[in-house]
C-alpha cells in the first residue's frame, strides 16, 4: 500500500476520507494522491480537447488548485508526501483512469450513502467505484478522529475465487495488527451446516500465517443483515468483503452485497475485487 488515492470534491465526506488515508499512510510510509475531477459542460470539454483556453475553465482550475494546496497544509498531513491533481473527467471514470495510470494500491473515498429513489436512479460514485475498481476501495462515512482498525470483520464464503482478495485483505490487516474475525453468513436461501462451514474455513486459512484471528458462522435472514448484525455484535471497526464487479443485467438481478453495505452502513467498508 505505497500509493493511496483520495478523490475529493472538497466536502466534509472527502475530508473524512483524507484523514483516514493519512492514518494509513503514516502506518505504511505511503504516498497520497489527492485528486479533484472537473466535470465540465460538453462545449468546454470540446474546446479543451481542441487546445483552446477558456477563461471560465482556467478560473475553475485555478480555484481547484488553490483549494488543493490549502488542504495539503492541514496539520494532519504533516510529514506525508502529497501529490495533487486536477483533471477534466466525470468522477467515476476519472477515478478509475487515474488509478490505472498511477498504479494506485488503495482508494479511500468519503460517502454519505444513498437510499430510496436516489439510490435506484442515481447511486453514488463510491458505489460505482466499489463495483469496478481492480484495487481495494475503503469507503468512509464518519470523521476519522476516533477511527481505529483494531477489530476487522472479513465476510466470505472462502471459496477458491476469494484467494487473491484474501491475500490483499491480510496485507491491510497486518498493517494495523488488527484482530481478524473471519465469518461465513448462513441464510435460509444459502444454508450452511456448522461442521461443514467450520471445516471449509479451517482448510482455507491453514495456508496462511495469520495471527489474532477467529472463525465464525453467523445465521441471519440475508447476507447483508448477517454482516451488519455480526459486526455490531463484536463491535467491529471495519468490514471487509469481496465484490464481483457485476455490470448490466447481472448486476441488476443479482444485486451487490458490497454496494448495499457501502450505502446502508455507517462503519467503514473495504472491498476487494475478485
Amino acid at each position: 500500500m505505497k500509493r493511496i488515492l483520495v478523490p475529493t470534491d472538497f466536502s466534509e465526506y472527502a475530508e473524512n476520507a483524507l484523514k483516514t488515508a493519512a492514518l494509513i499512510a503514516k502506518k505504511n510510509n505511503s504516498e497520497i494522491y489527492l485528486l479533484h475531477l472537473l466535470d465540465l459542460p460538453n462545449q468546454m470539454n470540446d474546446a479543451i480537447t481542441a487546445g483552446s483556453s477558456i477563461p471560465e475553465v482556467m478560473l475553475f482550475i485555478k480555484k481547484a488548485n488553490e483549494k488543493l494546496q490549502k488542504i495539503t497544509e492541514q496539520p494532519y498531513l504533516d510529514g506525508l508526501t502529497i501529490y495533487t491533481s486536477v483533471q477534466f473527467e466525470k468522477a467515476f471514470d476519472g477515478i478509475l483512469t487515474f488509478n490505472k495510470k498511477n498504479e494506485i494500491d488503495l482508494i479511500v473515498m468519503g460517502s454519505h450513502g444513498t437510499s430510496g429513489m436516489e439510490e435506484i436512479l442515481i447511486g453514488s460514485n463510491a458505489e460505482k467505484v466499489v463495483r469496478m475498481s481492480e484495487v481495494p476501495v475503503l469507503v468512509i462515512k464518519k470523521d476519522a478522529k476516533d477511527l481505529k482498525f483494531e477489530n476487522f470483520v472479513f465476510a466470505s464464503d472462502f471459496s477458491e475465487e476469494t484467494v487473491i482478495p484474501f491475500k490483499k485483505m491480510l496485507e491491510f490487516t497486518k498493517a494495523f495488527n488488527a484482530n481478524l474475525s473471519l465469518v461465513t453468513i448462513s441464510t435460509p436461501n444459502s444454508f450452511k451446516n456448522t461442521l461443514e462451514a467450520e471445516q471449509k474455513m479451517n482448510e482455507f486459512v491453514k495456508n496462511y500465517e495469520i495471527e489474532n484471528y477467529s472463525l465464525h458462522l453467523f445465521n441471519d435472514s440475508n447476507i447483508e443483515n448477517g454482516i451488519k448484525n455480526f459486526s455490531k455484535k463484536i463491535n467491529a471497526d471495519l468490514i471487509g468483503i469481496c465484490t464481483h464487479g457485476r455490470t448490466g443485467l447481472a448486476h441488476f438481478f443479482n444485486g451487490s452485497i458490497s454496494e448495499d453495505l457501502v450505502n446502508h452502513i455507517s462503519k467503514p467498508v473495504i472491498t476487494f475485487k475478485i
